[in-house]
């Protein structure tokens, strides 16, 4: 079976490709390279550097003729997507409607889409179910969110099967740490280096923090399953921004105290989600504990 990864030399989106090659699947990259690296591409990947947004896309899928896609090429950042909500809706909408368009066109089985935790806005109940009312507060909420409906319709249309995963906070090695990146890759590397990190608000914020290599393994059940949906990706675990540095401190048995700045628009304040359905469905709970997690992560960090 041959798999096309778009984002696949990104963080998650390597990750994916590396546990599909172990799997003894072909694999197909596509990725520009704007944030993903030539460095995290396995050697054993055909790679196409092109971006999602362009109209010839249709070509390496015409070429390749993939049975299924997993399409985590986006714009990933929720202040960006709030400071420029037309790049964001570019990328990941009109950019995402191109690669569903190639694959309807090819005849792909199943594609496998990454929404967000971000959809959810701010929690009427937690933990957050997949029947938890949807108020985006952000454009990357909104632009992740509007790309279900169009798996919806490509699947009524095109009999392209789909599975849309929404997924808690994604931690581990690869993540990129610059600019606005994962919460965990900022601390490691802060903590790495005896800089003080910043905390935006109190630091009480809860979030559900769920290793990089479980979000691959979903990945996988869902393309070995004939079941299809949305269903969260998640470790259902309330882990408080402050616990997190306090976790990080221990394993590298620091006291490093954080800086503290005020909140930002577009977060929410309390996130943790429940993984009942996918567990029930497709037998998948996460396997690795936060204390695992950051150890390897940090661990990776340190060898960078």
């Amino acid at each position: 079976m041959k798999v096309l990864v778009t984002g696949g030399a990104g963080f998650i989106g390597s990750h994916i490709v590396d546990m599909l090659i172990e799997k003894n699947y072909s694999v197909v990259i596509i990725d520009n390279l704007s944030h993903g690296k030539k460095a995290y591409l396995n050697k054993n990947a055909v790679f196409y550097e092109k971006d999602i947004c362009d109209k010839s896309l249709v070509d390496i899928f015409e070429k390749e003729r993939p049975d299924f896609v997993i399409h985590n090429a986006a714009q990933i950042s929720v202040p960006n997507s709030i400071l420029d909500p037309i790049n964001d809706a570019n990328i990941n909408i009109i950019g995402s409607i191109n690669v569903l368009e190639a694959a309807a066109k090819v005849g792909v089985k199943k594609i496998i889409y990454p929404a967000s935790a971000a959809i959810f806005g701010e929690p009427k109940y937690l933990p957050i179910d997949e029947a938890h009312p949807l108020e985006m507060v952000s454009g990357y909420g909104v632009s992740k969110h509007t790309v279900e409906h169009y798996l919806n319709m490509y699947k009524a249309l095109y009999n392209l099967d789909f599975v849309s995963f929404r997924y808690s906070n994604v931690y581990g090695p690869r993540q990129d740490s610059s600019g606005e990146g994962g919460v965990v890759a900022i601390f490691c590397e802060k903590l790495l280096g005896n800089e003080s990190p910043f905390i935006y608000g109190d630091g009480l914020q809860i979030r559900d923090f769920i290793y990089v290599k479980d979000i691959a393994l979903a990945n996988i059940l869902a393309l070995e399953s004939n079941l299809s949906g949305i269903y969260n990706v998640c470790t259902n675990e309330q882990v408080t921004v402050k616990q997190l540095l306090t976790h990080i401190n221990c394993i590298l048995n620091k006291q490093i105290a954080p800086i503290y700045t005020s909140e930002r628009k577009g977060d929410i304040k309390n996130s943790y989600m429940s993984y009942d359905k996918i567990y029930k469905q497709f037998g998948f709970k996460p396997m690795t504990s936060i204390s695992e997690g950051l150890k390897e992560t940090l661990e990776y960090y340190k060898q960078k």
